[in-house]
């Protein structure tokens, strides 16, 4: 499956970063959910992970192998 600028996406196993105005080092935890800013190539994609307020608390390069596409609605399947 194809991954889209603005997907939402999910983190496949643990990812440590750096909190983007503290500098501090937090860990993304599998399962982390974030959204889709840029894709490099198709091999790697900007990653903006925020809360439920909107609030950046992570901005990563994660590699295409560490993320799952979230879906919100079934595939019709004609039977």
């Amino acid at each position: 499956m194809t991954i889209h600028e603005y997907d939402v996406v999910a983190l496949t196993e643990d990812l440590p970063a750096t909190h983007p105005e503290t500098e501090a080092p937090i860990l993304l935890r599998r399962g982390q959910v974030g959204t889709v800013l840029m894709e490099f190539d198709g091999a790697a994609y900007l990653i903006d992970f925020s809360d439920n307020g909107g609030q950046t608390y992570a901005m990563e390069t994660v590699p295409v192998d560490k993320l799952m596409t979230l879906f919100y609605e079934p595939v019709l399947v004609a039977v």
